[in-house]
């Protein structure tokens, strides 16, 4: 669990970025799903996250494309690990790599249609 308690305390000693974070949370998501995933966002967020006071303008385009190619890449890694999906193999570099270092523990472990398939032949 020290993964979580320091993922907890760097929350906590940074609450615009625990703020931040939140909202980037789905509807619905498990405690356990956003818990690895928040993980996933805050170690590859760079400075998409917000560090110094609130910045007065709109988020850039750029930045604002940025920050949803980061979530759609920490969806694609959490659906990855907790629902068995697959994506191409150039996605599954990105996010296996983005996600490195990250340990989830009591993950579901799933077989592929290929492993199915060899099984029986």
């Amino acid at each position: 669990m020290a993964q979580e308690e320091e993922v907890s305390e760097y929350l906590s000693q940074n609450p615009r970025v625990a703020a931040w974070v939140e909202e980037l949370r789905c509807e619905g998501e498990t405690d356990k799903h956003w818990r690895h995933r928040r993980e996933f966002l805050l170690r590859n967020a760079g400075d998409l996250a917000p560090a110094g006071p609130a910045a007065d303008g709109a988020e850039s385009g750029s930045r604002a494309r940025q920050l949803q190619q980061l979530v759609s890449f920490s969806m694609a890694w959490a659906n990855h690990v907790f629902l068995g999906c697959r994506y191409p193999q150039k996605v599954m570099d990105k996010i296996l790599s983005m996600a490195e270092g990250i340990k989830v523990p009591d993950a579901p472990i799933h077989t592929t249609r290929d492993e199915l398939v060899a099984k029986k032949g």
